[in-house]
């Protein structure tokens, strides 16, 4: 036995004892240098968050400003900047730089527009009206689907026909009453109907189900209203008329004619409030139970989807 082990003993000292005064102070030791290690890796965890949103911003910065160098490039003389008929689409004296800051470089769109296109696939010849810079009509394309675009900015069309699509500038209602009745495949109208003023959605709708043929389909995409992040998004287009709740667009639909409609969520955010963890036991039942569905609910409510489609057809 330790010597000190061994007089502890003879004074009637556990050995227990004289272990906790000697082990004690080095297990404060290590939980003092336990707690500085983890203090100073949450410090270079924050740092390289921080560091890693700043690149990310950087970058899409950069892919920003090289799409407004190319609409530059591509912008024709002479062009009227718009020939929307609604006032609203001439708020903005540079809506393509608005668009390309605010929304999304065109690949994020791209693949959030993916979706599409196995959903138009049978239903050529498609318009994607108010087809901006052709992230749908280019994924189309490369679907082997025929497709082409209308839209009423002019740095959209001139960035939209650069690559390669077949795109006019006009506008959306004058564009499509002008077609023969009939035939059409499939309309798309993308982040489109909240520019509209009421008179002229409803025209638009009335219009489109006389051009498509029986069977064709109408897709529209618009924001949630029911996301607080998606209103934000909404109310920074001073372009936009009025947001959509999914059962007004809905009954406008069917009140121009469409039937089979159906409502597609999409885009949902990628934060979500973690439920806590509560002890065990049957006492703790009634508030997990709360805390769950109040957790759903503040989900549901904070962190709904962004964007929903609508997808009808003409009987």
């Amino acid at each position: 036995m330790d010597p000190r082990a061994e007089a502890d003993a003879q004074r009637g000292l556990p050995v227990a004892g004289w272990r906790r005064r000697v082990l004690e102070p080095l297990a404060r030791s290590q939980r003092a240098f336990n707690d500085a290690v983890l203090k100073v890796a949450d410090g270079l965890s924050e740092r390289i968050d921080a560091v890693i949103g700043s690149l990310a911003a950087g970058d899409r910065r950069v892919r920003e400003l090289e799409e407004r160098l190319v609409r530059l490039e591509r912008r024709e003389g002479g062009v009227p900047q718009t020939v929307a008929a609604q006032a609203r689409q001439d708020a903005l004296p540079d809506y393509f730089a608005f668009e390309a800051r605010m929304r999304a470089p065109t690949e994020e769109v791209r693949e959030r527009q993916r979706v599409y296109a196995e959903l138009l696939a049978g239903h050529a010849p498609v318009l994607d009206v108010g087809c901006g810079r052709g992230e749908l009509l280019g994924l189309l394309r490369d679907a082997g689907i025929e497709a082409r675009g209308v839209d009423a900015d002019a740095d959209m069309v001139a960035f939209a026909r650069g690559e390669g699509l077949d795109v006019e500038q006009a506008d959306a209602i004058a564009h499509v009453g002008a077609l023969e009745d009939g035939t059409l495949g499939a309309i798309t109208a993308l982040q489109l109907v909240e520019h509209l003023p009421p008179a002229a959605l409803v025209t638009l709708l009335e219009t489109a189900a006389r051009k498509l043929r029986s069977g064709g389909l109408l897709v529209l995409e618009t924001i949630n209203p029911a996301s607080p992040q998606a209103l934000r998004n909404y109310f920074a287009d001073l372009t936009h008329a009025q947001p959509l709740v999914p059962e007004t667009l809905e009954l406008l639909v069917r009140g121009a004619g469409f039937t089979d409609v159906e409502l597609r969520y999409l885009n949902e955010p990628g934060e979500r409030i973690v439920e806590v963890e509560l002890p065990a036991g049957e006492e703790w039942d009634a508030a997990r139970a709360a805390l769950a569905a109040n957790t759903r609910t503040l989900n549901e409510t904070l962190f709904a989807p962004l964007d929903y489609a609508l997808v009808a057809r003409r009987p």
